[in-house]
């Protein structure tokens, strides 16, 4: 596949690599605890979400929603079975969508544009994230259709950056995790641990990805709506305890909807017992939710190199923009 950008005979994995990153590696939400550093967040999150016109391009068929919503399901695969930080798959499936919401991908393709773009979202993902990465070919778990050549992928990685114009820092729910529950009122999470509430919002910010709404919110809307679903808030009974430059309605609406499409059909992604109900029937735009990672993961899985019977796809053709 050839990318649309300028000669780049750097791989992607040692531009990356060159890439500015933090003097330590803590978990995403530890890093920001005070107003002005959400104040920043805030201001910037708009930059790291898709283009306006993209809930409307998925609705009307421009987008292929049933491959987007299997490319999500794969990454969050491979994201438990290495045990990758949640924020990695969240990183990725944004990748993806920003990239798509600029470019159309080739129709008739058999799916594998949408497989080439998924593991190399994932890749440049786990470079920006992890300490450590697997091989390009050991990404590629649980029986793909194709297996990409990693020369093809790290020009399918380069084409991405390109197009996202290296902005690849993305500000995510999970950096105001930790803001956000300091300044939850200290009634509400007195039953379960500090890690029982991260772990139960982390869940519920990676399953919004499989619903397109969830799209339409700013990341510090989604967190915080994770948070008050974790710890046990129900609507209409929200406490506007977030920061100040947080918007209250797109809180209330999003946690609406999370309570809605995604805590009664995710089991792994709440602190509370809660019997088994069947998914709920979409409305109109709206996927069908999948189960989560942990419910739906294989415990047999192992990495694939070169499985004999797939096809090993070196070229593509060009992605060519709208």
């Amino acid at each position: 596949m050839s990318s649309s950008s300028p000669d780049h005979s750097t791989t992607a994995a040692s531009v990356i690599s060159d890439h500015p990153s933090p003097p330590s590696r803590p978990a995403p939400w530890q890093s920001y605890d005070d107003d002005s550093d959400i104040s920043e967040l805030i201001e910037a999150e708009a930059q790291h979400m898709v283009a306006a016109d993209y809930l409307r391009r998925c609705g009307d068929g421009s987008v292929d929603v049933r491959a987007r919503l299997d490319a999500i399901n794969w990454i969050l695969k491979v994201q438990e079975f290495y045990s990758f930080h949640p924020v990695t798959a969240f990183l990725s499936i944004n990748y993806m969508d920003r990239f798509l919401s600029l470019v159309s991908l080739p129709r008739g393709s058999s799916g594998w544009a949408y497989q080439l773009l998924s593991v190399a979202c994932l890749s440049v993902a786990a470079k920006m994230e992890e300490p450590q990465v697997p091989l390009l070919l050991d990404l590629q778990l649980f029986h793909p259709t194709f297996v990409f050549h990693p020369k093809t992928l790290q020009r399918m990685e380069l084409c991405l950056m390109s197009i996202l114009k290296w902005t690849l820092r993305s500000v995510t729910p999970f950096h105001y995790l930790h803001y956000y529950f300091t300044n939850l009122p200290s009634s509400s999470s007195s039953s379960f641990s500090r890690a029982q509430l991260f772990s139960a919002a982390s869940h519920l910010i990676l399953a919004t990805n499989r619903v397109i709404e969830f799209l339409e919110f700013p990341p510090s809307a989604v967190a915080a709506a994770a948070v008050l679903c974790s710890a046990g808030y129900h609507h209409p009974d929200i406490p506007m305890c977030f920061h100040q430059r947080v918007n209250h309605e797109m809180v209330r609406r999003c946690h609406q909807l999370m309570e809605e499409y995604v805590v009664d059909t995710c089991p792994a992604s709440t602190t509370k017992a809660t019997p088994s109900q069947p998914p709920p029937q979409s409305p109109a735009g709206v996927l069908d939710v999948a189960p989560c990672p942990s419910c739906d993961t294989p415990s047999s899985a192992h990495p694939q190199h070169e499985p004999p019977n797939k096809r090993l796809r070196s070229s593509a053709p060009d992605i060519q923009q709208p």
